[in-house]
């Protein structure tokens, strides 16, 4: 086999890996994502699979950044292209809310998980999931801040408070269709993200 072969194969062998371990972890918590586990799963040996990553620290770090890069991808990317302010920040809720119904994650939202598991827990995962939500809401708030600025939003709204709205409106949704399997889950998020932003919003297909 050739280097370059053998490179490729390596890189879909640690594509895998991650892809099961996001799976594994949005159902039972990256508490659970052991090496054992994956390795039956994929039909894999524990030394060939911890290979690419050196330790379960290493795999769990590396698990949390692929559910990112699902997250960034299913939200926010379809809607990058709308113009910054209010037009952005209403297609991106809209975005959001189709992501946590579809859903990206056979347990629910990623992140949803994550934080609940690690919010007690001090150390490296725990400090890249919150790094990863923190960025988010700075996108919301800056989204929010020029929706303030250009006027499409009231001078007196404080774009902090509007995105904790935004985000408990979403954790709600998160819960009621996780939980309780509402069907009326997406529509009233999307009418409360609309009276909270005065303009439609539309959950992504």
């Amino acid at each position: 086999m050739s280097p370059r072969s053998s490179l490729a194969e390596a890189a879909r062998t640690r594509s895998a890996i991650l892809a099961r371990g996001v799976a594994v972890a949005s159902v039972e918590g990256l508490a659970g994502l052991t090496i054992g586990r994956l390795a039956a799963d994929l039909g894999m040996s524990k030394s060939g699979l911890l290979g690419p990553f050196g330790s379960k620290e290493s795999l769990q770090l590396q698990v949390v950044e692929a559910a990112a890069d699902i997250f960034w991808r299913e939200v926010w990317e379809p809607v990058a292209d709308r113009p910054p302010g209010l037009a952005r920040l209403a297609a991106v809720c809209g975005s959001w809310v189709g992501y946590l119904a579809r859903p990206a994650f056979p347990g629910g939202c990623f992140f949803v998980a994550a934080a609940s598991e690690y919010d007690d827990r001090p150390g490296p995962v725990r400090d890249l999931v919150l790094g990863y939500a923190d960025r988010w809401h700075r996108e919301l708030r800056d989204q929010a801040r020029r929706a303030v600025a250009d006027g499409d939003l009231p001078a007196g709204t404080d774009p902090e408070q509007l995105v904790f709205e935004l985000t408990g409106l979403t954790l709600a949704l998160h819960q009621a269709l996780r939980l309780r399997h509402d069907p009326h889950a997406v529509p009233r998020a999307c009418q409360g993200m609309a009276r909270l932003l005065g303009v439609p919003v539309h959950a992504a297909a």
